[in-house]
């Protein structure tokens, strides 16, 4: 009994310091979750940082898909542009034009002969 009652005052005495202790010990795993936490601020930094990347690829593919949307509609309409690219992606000419070629260098072809390539057979003499 006389053991009860002194756990007893000291938990009384000391209940304000347990009291801190916990609450601080709670304040900590809060602020773990908080931070490390499955919707945590480590794991919402790399969502973002992916969201601004995947925005950014957005941002490209649209310019992309608009710049060729132009091209089509130029190409449907736009005479000019049509003789351009037969011009350029087919190498049509018109005709009475003049097409000058610069050659190209050729490229080192080196031939060895069966001769060069296998020694003569030497003849023995019998």
């Amino acid at each position: 009994m006389e053991r009860t009652n002194s756990i007893a005052n000291w938990l009384r005495r000391t209940r304000r310091i347990l009291a801190t202790m916990s609450v601080g010990l709670l304040v900590l795993l809060i602020g773990y979750k908080v931070v490390c936490g499955p919707n945590g601020t480590v794991e919402w930094r790399a969502k973002r940082t992916q969201y601004q990347r995947l925005q950014h690829d957005i941002d490209q593919a649209n310019a992309e898909h608009q710049a060729l949307e132009d091209r089509v509609r130029k190409l449907q309409s736009d005479r000019n542009a049509i003789v351009k690219e037969a011009r350029e992606k087919l190498g049509y000419v018109m005709p009475g034009e003049v097409i000058l070629v610069q050659p190209q260098p050729r490229a080192e072809v080196r031939s060895t002969s069966v001769a060069q390539a296998v020694p003569a057979a030497v003849p023995t003499g019998k």
